[in-house]
């Protein structure tokens, strides 16, 4: 199946802790069913000192269930995604305006 969300996406959260916040997608990870949203999900990461970082309390974005967000439109609100031809072409649209994304 065709992913609907996709990296550079701007999504809102539907559930969870962080219900409401709006990011934009870092990484999506389809055979799981997640996503990484910036600045959404955040857990502190104990890392340790190395030559390439200081270490310490690292907060880090974990990966959030795709069921658990929802594109933004243009204008602004949460939309679900739907799949149609154009020509020859598979593009993704907006349903609840009906243009191309």
């Amino acid at each position: 199946m065709a992913a609907k969300l996709k990296k550079g996406d701007k999504v809102v959260v539907l559930a969870g802790k962080d219900k409401d916040k709006q990011g934009e997608i870092v990484s999506v990870n389809p055979s799981a069913n997640k996503a990484v949203v910036e600045g959404v999900n955040i857990a502190i990461r104990h890392t340790k000192q190395s030559q390439q970082s200081q270490g310490g309390r690292i907060p880090k974005a974990m990966p959030i269930d795709l069921s658990n967000l929802a594109l933004i439109d243009a204008n602004g609100k949460a939309t679900r995604v739907g799949f149609r031809f154009e020509g020859d072409k598979k593009v993704r649209f907006a349903k609840t305006t009906g243009e191309a994304i």
